[in-house]
């Protein structure tokens, strides 16, 4: 005679929990455990507009802004610059990170060396640095843009890169 396991009531209990809960639809498991804050924003459905002339140069266009609730203090958009385009000088109280998508750009903190990158590349401008970034004349860029506010503030807007900043040879890093 094979002698069989006894599941104790413990045991039975729990096997029994988990086979009534994988034969529950999705929507009583989510009824459960309450609402999903999750939310996705479809490519589809984002909005893209013109940057603002106050603030770039060329031809920029920006998708998908998001500002985050709090306590979260994180905003951030897609922003294509075409070839030529850039940002005026500025900066972030609590810095910016750029994920370069595609393909190649300039960027310059006051004072330093004009700096190429390229898609692939990831770019952090500490807080408070005056900064601007855009495409190269002959090539556009985008990147993915994110930053936290400060007392309300992502940014500060200053003027203008002149012409002979933005075609200043590059600096070494």
């Amino acid at each position: 005679m094979i002698a069989r396991p006894t599941l104790t009531r413990a045991a039975f209990l729990i096997q029994f929990g988990i086979l009534l809960a994988l034969m529950l639809p999705v929507s009583s498991v989510q009824a459960q455990r309450g609402s999903f804050d999750m939310t996705i924003a479809r490519k589809t459905e984002m909005k893209t507009v013109d940057g603002p002339e106050d603030y770039f140069t060329g031809k920029v266009t920006i998708t998908g802004q998001f500002q985050r609730d709090e306590p979260s203090r994180v905003s951030g958009a897609i922003v294509h610059f075409e070839p030529g385009a850039r940002t005026a000088w500025h900066t972030h109280p609590a810095g910016q990170t750029l994920i370069v998508t595609e393909g190649v750009g300039w960027t310059q903190i006051a004072d330093g060396p004009k700096l190429e990158f390229n898609a692939g590349d990831i770019l952090w401008c500490p807080a408070e640095y005056k900064h601007w970034h855009g495409a190269t004349p002959h090539q556009g860029m985008t990147h993915v843009a994110i930053q936290e506010s400060v007392d309300g503030s992502p940014v500060t807007w200053m003027e203008k890169v002149t012409d002979d900043e933005y075609l200043a040879p590059l600096g070494t890093e």
